[in-house]
Order: C-alpha cells, then structure tokens, then sequence
C-alpha cells in the first residue's frame, strides 16, 4: 500500500515512470495535510486558557477533521486502484465482435469509475475548505495561520483532483452522466473557492491585529 510508505518513499514512487501512483493520489495526500492542519489548529486551542468557548465547536470540528484526513488515505489508495482497472480493460482482447463489445462496456464502466474516485477526492476537499473557516473563526490566534495553508491546500488539491476528472470524462461516451459531473463540480469549485477567499480574509486579520 502506497500509504504505508515513509514520505521520501513516496516521493520517489510518484516521481518514478510508473503510472501509480499519479495525480489523484497526490490531490488527495495534499487533502490529507490539509485536514492534518485543522485538526492541528484544534489541538492548539482545545484546552487553551481564553478560548474556554471554543472549546467544544472544535472538539466537535477536530473530530471531522480527523474523519477527512482518514478518508484522504483511503482515497489515496482508491485512486491507484482505479486506474489499474482502467488498465486492465484497456488490455482486454478484442479479436471478436463480441471481445470488442465486451472491452468497450469495461473500458466505459472503468473510466466511470476512474472518475468518480477523484471527485470524490476533490469533494473530500472542498469539505476540508469548509472546516478551515471555523478554525481560522475560533481557533487560537498563532495558529491562525495554520488554518490558512490548511485551506490553500485544500482548494489546490480540489482543482488537481478535478483535472484527474476532467481526463476521464473526456472518453466517457455518456453524455448525461458527463453532464450530470460537470454541475457537480461548477457548484462545487464556486462555492469552495469563496470559502477559501474567507479564510484567508480571516487570516490576514488576524495576522494584522
């Protein structure tokens, strides 16, 4: 499993020629430190003298932070595996009508799939967008900015996983399911993108004073 590596490890799996693991599972690792950044900003506050009143809201927002980063590495590896089967009916004979038809169906039910894994992985992120407003909202001031980066990289790795999207509905024959993504996503960009502008408003204050 490409999660149970140490970072260098993985860095050296995803620079080497081997198609896994790929852009989806970078989005996603980035989604992860995302998470990993409000669930820190929670940390430095939770029991922190004057912020008593935060206490609770972030323990609540800790533990969905903690719950999106343990998706990211699920995700992570669900991309890998996506794209195998891919791969795999890609590599499907074909020498018959039938063999032809056959490869064709798999190759449009695998490409379906290659695409809803990294939607997924961007809808994990803009999730983690979200939460970073809260954090940056009430979380101790010195880790404000914990909470700003957390939210960058969130936004950044939303748009990287929907590329990873965009490439595969480009062969999907399925208009209205193509089309049915799309919207999914327009909303979904729109909306995480104003968050992570307020997030940085926020940060910027705070920094400020």
């Amino acid at each position: 499993m490409f999660t149970e590596l140490q970072v260098n490890e993985f860095l050296d799996a995803l620079a080497s020629k081997e198609p896994v693991p790929g852009g989806g599972s970078g989005a996603a690792l980035a989604g992860g430190l995302g998470a990993a950044l409000v669930s820190m900003v929670c940390n430095l506050t939770i029991g922190k003298k004057n912020y008593e009143q935060a206490w609770e809201p972030l323990t609540e927002l800790r533990g969905r932070s903690e719950a999106l980063r343990a998706r990211m590495v699920e995700l992570l590896e669900a991309d890998t595996q996506a794209y195998a089967k891919v791969m795999e009916a890609y590599r499907l004979p074909r020498d018959t009508a039938e063999a032809k038809a056959a490869r064709k169906e798999a190759q449009q039910a695998a490409l379906r799939h290659a695409a809803d894994v990294p939607l997924r992985i961007a809808e994990a992120c803009s999730e983690v967008v979200d939460l970073a407003l809260p954090a940056a909202e009430l979380g101790n001031r010195w880790a404000v900015s914990d909470a700003g980066v957390g939210a960058l990289l969130a936004e950044a790795a939303m748009h990287a996983a929907l590329l990873n999207v965009e490439i595969n509905l480009a062969s999907i024959d399925d208009q209205s399911f193509v089309a049915a993504l799309r919207e999914r996503i327009e909303v979904m960009t729109r909306e995480c993108t104003q968050t992570k502008d307020r997030v940085q408003e926020l940060v910027a204050q705070a920094i400020k004073g």
